[in-house]
């Protein structure tokens, strides 16, 4: 069914929610968001052919059919029947984000957005029933209706909205005002239960994520439906000024900017200007989702302990022994120079096997009751398997051939590390080639799964960096978990730095960060044999 049409019928549908409405009017405003905003956008969120598309109107039909029924029969025994429908349509939604999430995981932060635009519907689905049901919340009738209304316009569709900008472009702050809006809703209703200045704390922060979209939303190429886009993002700069007005009347004691104005002026805004506005403004101009990433992976998984044991199976021993873990570092040009760099540092990578390295892992002080623990696991598992001792160590070990029917990756190798005769790295090495940028493809077999390490080089004079740091929104750059046909972009991120000794060798730095918070560092010492 087409968009226009299944927009005539949720405008009809809401029509007669109005005509035969049995309720105070201001639960209108609720019903407008439930019976049209919520249909449409998911409309436009939905990937066609994806289990939600195909399982929505099984239950999308129950749960709208519910709403109006709510709203035209009045107060019965069946509401809280009712109300667990249209809940148990949001929880679905819910799950729908939390699945686009676990698909592609901390990459694309425009999509997380919309995932938790899709996760907060369930929080005012939850809120809808619990008015509905009269659940004892602490709060009363009216603040519970009126939390339902604010996760489907301010959780729900904000935040969606967001993502939807943030497929144009995303300067540097976007991340941040994004933040700031999906993480306000929880300092809201913190500030509801507990304190006043928290309230207006939020509300002052929600001022500064509203303020930046509407600044992005006017320096943007928006090519279609500009003008609604803009209105129905500077709309929310007017609103919010109510809410401030409302927050400051809490902290002084002065209430002359009531519930009952709030809900007159505000919440008509947000369901007349913001949500409908925007709501048409992005039919017309839906930005499409960035694509999954398209890289190879390797296929290979481990089982429950990986060593040197997943050799026996993957390595290719019919095949000449590579000696380093690249054949030639010219196939990384012209992002490096074979002429400027360092040549110990190409010698390095191009024949490995002629080196020795002295690590010393330093794991930070906050992390390291975590490594204890990961620790008891690493040395079972015989993977990612690093000391907690920050002592100097030799990393011995060698490169071997990797069967092609296991890993169709380009000149696929593995590369054994062993500290004190314990496994540490199982690393299986290639490249790729996208939009002109080769990147090292390093894959890392787990029980059932693998991490993948993306790394980009970069040149600095005669030293070499390679970083999972993404620098252009289209890199490949990144740490990944791959678990079947998916790939979790995980919060963590990895830069090499490889330079000349002072006194001959070769000196690296091994950076690691967790939620931008640095977590390890391993300092090696690479002299040849």
């Amino acid at each position: 069914m087409k968009f226009r049409s299944i927009a005539i019928i949720h405008i009809v549908l809401f029509l007669l929610s109005v005509l035969f409405h049995a309720g105070p009017w201001y639960f209108l405003l609720l019903t407008a968001a439930q019976l049209v905003y919520v249909p449409l956008v998911l409309q436009l969120v939905m990937k066609k052919g994806d289990w939600f598309y195909k399982l929505y109107p099984y239950v999308s039909i129950p749960g709208y059919a519910s709403v109006f029924f709510l709203q035209i029969t009045g107060e019965n025994s069946l509401d809280v029947f009712f109300a667990g429908v249209y809940l148990f349509f949001t929880i679905i939604a819910a799950a729908y984000g939390c699945s686009r999430f676990l698909s592609r995981g901390f990459i694309h932060f425009e999509e997380f957005s919309v995932d938790m635009g899709l996760f907060s519907l369930m929080v005012g689905g939850a809120w809808f029933f619990a008015h509905t049901a009269d659940l004892e919340t602490g709060f009363s009738p009216i603040i519970r209706w009126l939390t339902g209304i604010h996760f489907h316009y301010s959780s729900f569709l904000l935040p969606i909205f967001a993502g939807f900008l943030g497929r144009i472009s995303k300067p540097p702050f976007y991340r941040l005002s994004t933040s700031i809006l999906i993480v306000s809703p929880i300092i809201v209703a913190l500030g509801i239960t507990f304190s006043v200045w928290l309230e207006l704390l939020s509300v002052l922060f929600y001022i500064v994520g509203i303020y930046s979209l509407i600044y992005l939303s006017f320096n943007l190429p928006l090519h279609q439906a500009k003008w609604l886009i803009r209105l129905s993002f500077s709309s929310l700069g007017i609103t919010i000024l109510f809410s401030l007005a409302y927050a400051l009347g809490n902290v002084w004691g002065d209430f002359s900017v009531s519930i009952d104005f709030m809900l007159k002026f505000h919440g008509m805004l947000n369901c007349g200007l913001f949500a409908l506005l925007g709501v048409i403004g992005w039919s017309i101009f839906t930005p499409s989702a960035p694509d999954a990433a398209a890289f190879p992976i390797s296929k290979i998984r481990g089982k429950r302990v990986i060593g040197e044991k997943i050799l026996d199976k993957i390595a290719d021993k019919n095949s000449a022994e590579y000696e380093g873990l690249v054949d030639n570092m010219g196939i990384y040009e012209p992002h490096i120079s074979l002429k400027t760099l360092s040549k110990d540092i190409i010698s390095f990578y191009e024949n490995t096997n002629q080196y020795r390295l002295l690590a010393e892992v330093k794991w930070h002080n906050w992390f390291k009751p975590f490594a204890i623990i990961y620790r008891l696991f690493s040395r079972h598992v015989k993977q990612i398997n690093l000391p907690v001792s920050s002592k100097q160590a030799e990393m011995t070990g060698n490169i071997y051939p990797v069967k092609k029917e296991h890993d169709d990756r380009e000149s696929a190798r593995a590369w054994v590390r062993k500290v004190n005769g314990e496994t540490a790295f199982v690393a299986l090495y290639s490249y790729h080639r996208t939009n002109e940028i080769t990147y090292m493809n390093i894959a890392l077999p787990l029980p059932r799964s693998a991490m993948i390490g993306i790394l980009e080089l970069k040149q600095n004079g005669q030293s070499l960096q390679l970083s999972s740091k993404r620098e252009k929104p289209d890199s490949d750059a990144g740490v990944y978990l791959a678990y079947k046909q998916n790939l979790f972009k995980l919060p963590i991120e990895e830069v090499f730095q490889v330079l000349e000794a002072p006194r001959g060798g070769l000196i690296a730095k091994h950076k690691m960060w967790i939620f931008s918070i640095p977590f390890l560092t391993i300092q090696y010492s690479i002299v040849k044999r």
